[in-house]
């Protein structure tokens, strides 16, 4: 249950009984700013006393009336002009906690998203060589995201767009074809400026070398340079899927684009623009910053981007005459679109956030308003040890690759830290952090939480074999032993975990979740602090045994709701450190 969806509903019903037929969709049940105002927090006096023709706080003072009668409801305050603060019966505290125990890691699940088709494109790195630490983040990013939403609800696409038809894969063809010449016994010397240097691309010319021999060694490039482009793709896909399944990424769709361009998808979605009287030939004024002079104003076919939004119109074509990459992404988009995708999330590197406003002018001009995008911009990360900048390996040439990442530091710690700070903020990657155990290390901090839960169940079933703990077809009234402020403290924040995952996903921020499971560590931890100071708040007592159970099932929901939320991470929750 989300707490404040049920009493947003439970105070439209009594504004209803109140004032009938008034719109109340802009009416909000949420948690009062400061916690010593109450449990919920409603704004409907305030936007609904125009309509209704009452003061706000006469209509506050009228509905304070109707949510009195609520059986969970043991206050209602009015505050200020017209705020409404509700206080909430033990009793539904502990109800909460057994829909936690009933429901365990599936808690937090809703039909919110209604199986609303949404299709989210990450990574969609050039297929030119290995994953690096920069991609790492685009793609925890993008597959929490797709986690967070099919929790609650949402039908998810995970897609991965193949740029295979630029400049770039024609240059990583030459490069493969120096690496197989050097493979034939060549030697190569410095690798020529322009070309790739790393030596992932060794074993590629390797194998092109066992494969044709040297029947392309001294050939024209026009005679190779499809072939080797096809193979080189096709072999740093392969590199490039291996190196995200090793940090547990998967997609269920790849989509080339050389595909459209080959299917005549790019020509069709700009006739498709040129029809709507949306491409014309023009004359673009100079960016700003760059003198006249600087510029050679030349005509171009141009899309109207700024009807939909963008600041300028964007070229369609380059100079010499083959479509520009916005042209090619036109035609992806369009195509997601005649997919039946109308909800559209592309998570890509901070360094394409000018490209934001023209890409979503495009989708909004391809599927004439009916679909939407969203553009999550996944900043850089920088890699520390010792607090200095570090670098891992050269096997890529110049960067820090996926791989040695994920084999430094595991593929939970890469996940979960990639998700401890929103995805338009700097992350630094700190090495050493990463690998100890202390607070200061977010994943083992939320770990280690789960796993101290499971070592007091452990000890508990040595006390008790037969102990039903965190059963919840038990006795829900030995829940009700649970009376210390921090006890009830901590099942309050274990009842917001479903309104923290819908808002979350309506946000489209999973960061959310690593905040809010170091809020529940960070509880569990401090009662289990409370305990060494204060014997009788130990979760396991001898000589008490019911209160031992009520603790036990506590525990037992703190490990759900971690469990929970680790399973959007994609992060194994552990039940023992090692």
């Amino acid at each position: 249950m989300n707490l404040f969806r049920y009493f947003r509903d439970e105070v439209v019903a009594a504004v209803l009984r109140i004032t009938p037929g008034l719109d109340t969709s802009k009416v909000t049940a949420e948690p009062p700013r400061e916690e010593s105002h109450g449990d919920v927090a409603t704004n409907a006096a305030m936007v609904l006393s125009k309509a209704a023709g009452m003061k706000p706080r006469d209509l506050a003072e009228a509905l304070a009336v109707e949510l009195r009668k609520h059986p969970a409801v043991t206050a209602v305050e009015v505050a200020g002009p017209g705020f409404i603060n509700m206080r909430l019966a033990g009793d539904f505290w502990y109800d909460r906690l057994q829909d936690v125990l009933k429901e365990g890691a599936r808690y937090g699940d809703s039909d919110t998203g209604k199986s609303h088709r949404v299709n989210i494109e990450y990574v969609s790195a050039n297929p030119t060589g290995p994953m690096h630490i920069g991609h790492a983040r685009g793609a925890v990013v993008g597959d929490a995201l797709a986690s967070l939403l099919a929790k609650v609800g949402y039908d998810v696409s995970r897609e991965y767009y193949v740029n295979d038809a630029g400049a770039q894969v024609d240059v990583l063809a030459r490069s493969a074809h120096l690496r197989y010449r050097e493979a034939l016994g060549e030697t190569i010397g410095e690798i020529p400026e322009g070309l790739y240097p790393g030596e992932y691309l060794k074993p590629l010319g390797a194998d092109l070398a066992k494969r044709f021999g040297a029947a392309h060694k001294d050939a024209p490039e026009t005679q190779w340079l499809a072939l080797f482009r096809d193979e080189a793709v096709a072999a740093m896909l392969a590199m490039i899927k291996d190196d995200l399944a090793g940090l547990g990424v998967c997609h269920n769709v790849f989509v080339s684009e050389r595909g459209l361009v080959e299917a005549g998808k790019v020509e069709a979605a700009l006739d498709f623009l040129d029809g709507k009287g949306l491409i014309y030939e023009g004359v673009l004024e100079p960016p700003k910053g760059m003198l006249p002079d600087d510029w050679e104003a030349r005509p171009q076919t141009l899309f109207k981007a700024t009807q939909f939004g963008d600041d300028v119109d964007r070229p369609l074509k380059k100079s010499d005459g083959t479509w520009t990459y916005f042209a090619s992404d036109i035609a992806y988009h369009l195509d997601k679109f005649r997919r039946g995708f109308d909800a559209m999330i592309d998570v890509w590197g901070a360094d394409h956030g000018g490209y934001v406003k023209r890409m979503q002018a495009a989708v909004s001009a391809v599927s004439e308003g009916k679909a939407a995008l969203d553009v999550k911009l996944a900043q850089m990360v920088n890699l520390l040890k010792g607090g200095q900048p570090y670098k891992m390996s050269k096997r890529a040439g110049t960067f820090v690759t996926l791989r040695d990442l994920v084999e430094a530091v595991g593929k939970d710690v890469v996940r979960f830290i990639m998700l401890t700070r929103k995805n338009d903020a700097h992350l630094d990657f700190d090495l050493d952090k990463a690998l100890e155990q202390s607070r200061d290390n977010p994943v083992f901090y939320v770990q280690y939480a789960h796993a101290r839960c499971h070592s007091v169940m452990r000890h508990a079933i040595d006390l008790w074999p037969d102990a039903p703990i965190g059963d919840p077809s038990g006795n829900p009234a030995v829940l009700k032993r649970l009376t210390d402020p921090a006890e009830i403290a901590l099942i309050r924040l274990l009842a917001g975990w479903p309104r923290l995952v819908e808002s979350a996903a309506e946000a489209h921020e999973p960061h959310r979740v690593a905040f809010y499971l170091n809020d529940v560590a960070a509880a569990f931890h401090g009662l289990w602090n409370k305990g060494k100071d204060e014997v009788r708040l130990r979760f396991l007592l001898e000589d008490d045994y019911e209160l031992s159970l009520a603790r036990l099932a506590l525990l037992k929901g703190v490990t759900a709701v971690i469990a929970s939320g680790l399973g959007i991470f994609g992060v194994e929750p552990v039940e023992e450190m090692r």
